[in-house]
């Protein structure tokens, strides 16, 4: 089927949206298209990041009633055209406001109303995700969203920050969504690289975003005072802060872009997409290793995105540890919970990936332990087994559970204190993240998520989150080994517990890991992440910057290496003079990214900028 999504300008007089609506539907059903995507608030103009409206009475008036003129003729557009157009609008949920007190707020809701080709409503999506003063103004969505089924395939419908987050679009896979529709109205272009290829391939489905393009600023309304105060703030935020950035897109299921308008000037794009194939859709994916999407999912574990976390009795003061009981060996030899326990300002970080095998492997990492001062030392899963397969072998197993336990021996022995090595190994024949320290195993995360390729390993119930004495202070961190950091849910629990640092040795098995999922996980918990893999060749069909203004470029295929990556996080403490914030890049939440690259990756990283709860005391 043929998906389009246009972008344009909107003001805050509803008559001159309508028409800008109609005429961009026009245009776009050139190309006769069965799916048209418009942006969010196409009846009125909004910013999230100021209070545009005067009051209430305003956003009342700006907002529409179901039943009136301008969604009847959005309505009567998909019927002239036989398609289905999503439209996302401001409505009117109370049936009267009666009253001209401007302090008081009415119900309106920021919804995405789907019409069909015969010229009806056959779907209304309030919005779950209010951000800044949209919350002022508007009402959260109280009900869960459901896809609607199409001779085409089966449609979800997104608005704003619903999809800068994997929870809602999560939500539309399970229930057997193709595609994704998307109205947005954005200054950041966070969404664009980022998150909407990560919604794509993380649950198989293709995503059709339309942005705003033009001021999002009411400038006959603005107060020149007020706009000038903003733009010389110390952290000086620049007016294009206020300008919509367009690039509506539709991308493809693995992540790649199919069509994208590359700059916010008015217009559309299309494409034409397959909704029948076989791993289209969260319950149709199959990993590269057989294993299937919709298998590995335990709900259990994420009851509440709360109750899976292991919380346990404090040892020193407020500490919780994990069940391993040498971490409180490792308390009272350290001493660090009792003299810093201050969150971590910085740590350094490394990650390490030999390419030897077996007992060369542990030699070599030792020598770089020996010779290295980070923090902490993050390797592949089952760095030193070159061929995972040999695991599936009883006696090869039974070879490398010897090995992990010779590799605890010699790590530990040339580990300095406050220095932590992190990798995945066999003991007792389950396959589980490890943490140690000079002492020895300091803790253990068992697997948590079936993967063929370990469908030999027990799995765990229980995510343990650790607190980590640094000589800089300390830091909460979890482990995910396997499959288990692809899981969005499973990471969720572990950031609302509260960690800084999230370390994951794993096997690349996609480059969409690493070019969009782990980024987004990071982005949206807020959160540092280490993940190191043995570095793998995928065919490069993975959009670059410049793809669309090379059209040459773009049949060619090539194989590209991926490895893995360190995360972390922007800081903008002015009282930090190191961490001073910088110009304004068109990102909002966009992590610092060093890629694994070559035997030795180092990065310093800020645990202290994941701490949310003394960054919400400081703002």
């Amino acid at each position: 089927m043929r998906v389009a999504v246009c972008q344009f300008t909107t003001s805050l007089n509803a008559q001159e949206n309508l028409a800008t609506c109609i005429r961009m539907i026009n245009e776009t059903a050139a190309c006769k298209p069965a799916v048209l995507v418009l942006p969010e608030f196409c009846n009125t103009l909004f910013c999230h990041a100021q209070p545009w409206y005067v009051d209430h009475n305003q956003a009342w008036n700006e907002a529409l009633s179901i039943d009136g003129d301008f969604l009847h003729a959005i309505a009567a557009q998909a019927k002239k055209h036989d398609c289905y157009i999503v439209a996302n609008v401001t409505l009117q949920r109370d049936l009267c406001r009666d009253h001209q007190n401007g302090t008081i707020k009415s119900n309106i809701s920021v919804t995405s109303c789907l019409f069909s080709p015969i010229g009806k409503i056959i779907q209304q999506v309030d919005k779950h995700t209010l951000t800044g003063h949209e919350n002022d103004f508007f009402i959260s969505a109280s009900s869960v969203a459901e896809v609607v089924t199409t001779p085409f395939g089966k449609l979800g419908l997104l608005a704003g920050s619903d999809s800068m987050t994997f929870a809602a679009p999560r939500r539309l896979a399970l229930s057997g969504a193709h595609l994704l529709c998307n109205s947005i109205n954005t200054f950041a272009i966070d969404q664009s690289n980022l998150h909407d290829p990560a919604r794509a391939c993380e649950n198989r489905v293709f995503v059709a975003t339309a942005n705003k393009i033009g001021s999002l600023v009411p400038n006959n309304k603005l107060q020149a005072k007020t706009l000038n105060e903003i733009i010389s703030a110390p952290s000086a935020v620049p007016q294009a802060y206020f300008m919509a950035v367009g690039l509506s897109q539709i991308v493809s299921p693995d992540g790649k872009v199919l069509a994208k308008l590359t700059t916010n000037e008015e217009g559309f794009i299309f494409a034409d997409i397959d909704v029948s194939g076989t791993e289209v859709g969260f319950n149709n994916k199959l990993r590269p290793d057989g294993t299937e999407l919709i298998q590995q999912r335990r709900p259990e574990l994420y009851q509440g995105l709360t109750a899976a976390i292991k919380q346990k009795a404090p040892t020193n003061k407020t500490v919780s540890t994990n069940k391993t009981v040498s971490i409180n060996k490792v308390f009272q030899h350290e001493q660090a919970l009792e003299h810093n326990s201050q969150v971590a300002t910085t740590a350094n970080v490394a990650i390490f990936a030999t390419y030897k095998s077996n007992e060369q492997a542990i030699e070599d990492v030792c020598h770089y332990i020996e010779n290295n001062l980070s923090d902490i030392i993050q390797l592949p899963e089952l760095f030193f087994v070159a061929d995972k397969a040999l695991t599936n072998d009883a006696k090869q197993l039974a070879q490398i559970a010897e090995l992990s336990k010779q590799l605890i021996d010699q790590v530990s022995s040339v580990l300095r204190p406050f220095q932590y090595l992190c990798t995945s190994l066999v003991i007792e024949g389950i396959h589980q993240a490890v943490l140690i320290s000079k002492h020895g195993l300091l803790a253990t995360q068992q697997q948590l998520h079936f993967c063929k390729r370990y469908q030999w390993t027990a799995l765990g119930d229980e995510l343990n989150i650790i607190e980590l004495p640094l000589e800089q202070g300390n830091i909460s961190l979890a482990m995910l080994t396997a499959d288990d950091a692809n899981i969005a849910e499973i990471v969720k629990v572990a950031a609302l517990s509260g960690i800084h640092l999230l370390l994951v040795p794993f096997d690349i098995q996609e480059a969409c890991e690493v070019e969009y999922s782990l980024l987004s996980r990071a982005a949206e918990n807020r959160i540092c992440i280490v993940a190191a893999s043995r570095e793998k060749s995928f065919v490069n069909d993975l959009p670059n910057e410049n793809a669309n203004n090379n059209t040459a470029n773009n049949n060619k295929i090539k194989a590209h290496k991926s490895t893995g990556l360190i995360a972390n996080l922007t800081t903008d403490f002015s009282f930090l003079p190191q961490w001073q914030a910088p110009k304004f890049t068109g990102y909002i939440n966009q992590p610092l990214v060093k890629y694994q690259y070559g035997k030795i990756t180092k990065a310093v990283i800020h645990p202290f900028a994941a701490d949310n709860k003394l960054m919400a005391k400081i703002k």
